[in-house]
C-alpha cells in the first residue's frame, strides 16, 4: 500500500512525535482514500511502513477509533470506518439539530473575541481551498463548525459533537468526490459566517437547514452507487 508521502511523510518521522504524525499521515490517507472504505489496518505492515515499534503505531490508531475514522470489529480487526447512507442520513439529521442548538445557546453571549475566532477559521478554510488541499480543507471546515460548539459552554453537546467528527470527515471527503472537485466550495460558507455574525438567529437557523442539505442529492446517488457495488 502507498501511502502520501506529504505531512510527515513516511520513513521520517520524528521520534519524539511518532504518534501525532502517525495519526495524521493515517487520516490524510483515510480522507483522500489512499485508504478506502472498508480496508484493513494491519499492525505489523503498518509498523513496517512507518519504521515504528507497534507502541506508538497502537496508539495512533486509539486515537483515530476515538475520532471515529477507525473502527475494531472483534475477530476482524481494525478498519477504516465505511458510512452506509442510512449512517449519513441519521448523523446530518442530527447535527442539524445540534448545530441549531449551540447557536441558540451561544446567541446572546457573542462577543468580538468570538466573531475574530469564527473570522480567523474561515479564513483558514478559504486558504486551504485556495491551496486544493482536499485534507487540510476538510480539517479546517470542521474547525469553523466546531466553533460554535466549543464557545457555547455545553460540555455535553461538545462532547456529542466530538463523537461525530471523524464521520463528518468521511462524509464531506465523499461529498466532494462526489462532486468532482478539491475541498468545498470558496463561497459555499459565506453566508452561514455573516449570519452567524448578525442580529438574526431566525435567519441563521433556516440557513444551518439549508447549509445541512445543500448538495446532497448528488452525494446521496454517488454513495447508494457504492453501496450496489459492495
Amino acid at each position: 500500500m502507498e501511502m502520501p508521502a506529504k505531512k510527515g511523510g513516511l520513513g521520517q518521522l520524528a521520534r519524539r512525535t511518532f504518534r501525532e504524525q502517525i495519526v495524521e499521515a493515517l487520516r490524510t490517507s483515510i480522507i483522500s482514500g489512499v485508504l478506502p472504505p472498508g480496508a484493513q489496518i494491519v499492525e505489523s505492515e503498518m509498523a513496517l511502513t512507518f519504521g515504528v515499534s507497534r507502541g506508538p503505531l497502537r496508539e495512533a490508531l486509539g486515537d483515530l477509533i476515538k475520532e471515529g475514522l477507525l473502527v475494531t470489529v472483534p475477530y476482524t480487526g481494525t478498519h477504516v470506518v465505511d458510512l452506509s447512507l442510512d449512517e449519513v442520513n441519521e448523523i446530518f439529521s442530527l447535527r442539524t439539530e445540534l448545530e441549531i442548538f449551540a447557536f441558540r445557546q451561544v446567541w446572546e453571549n457573542r462577543d468580538e473575541a468570538y466573531f475574530a475566532e469564527l473570522n480567523a477559521r474561515h479564513d483558514r478554510l478559504l486558504a486551504s481551498i485556495a491551496s486544493g488541499d482536499d485534507e487540510s480543507s476538510i480539517v479546517d471546515e470542521l474547525g469553523l463548525h466546531s466553533h460554535v460548539y466549543e464557545a457555547c459552554g455545553h460540555s455535553l453537546l461538545l462532547s456529542v459533537w466530538n463523537g461525530l467528527r471523524g464521520k463528518l470527515q468521511l462524509y464531506w471527503a465523499a461529498h466532494h468526490r462526489a462532486h468532482g472537485r478539491r475541498g468545498p466550495l470558496p463561497e459555499g460558507h459565506k453566508r452561514y459566517v455573516e449570519l452567524a455574525q448578525g442580529d438574526d438567529l431566525d435567519a441563521m437557523i433556516e440557513e444551518i437547514r439549508d447549509h445541512m442539505v445543500r448538495g446532497f442529492s448528488k452525494t446521496e446517488t454517488f454513495l447508494r452507487a457504492r453501496e450496489n457495488l459492495k
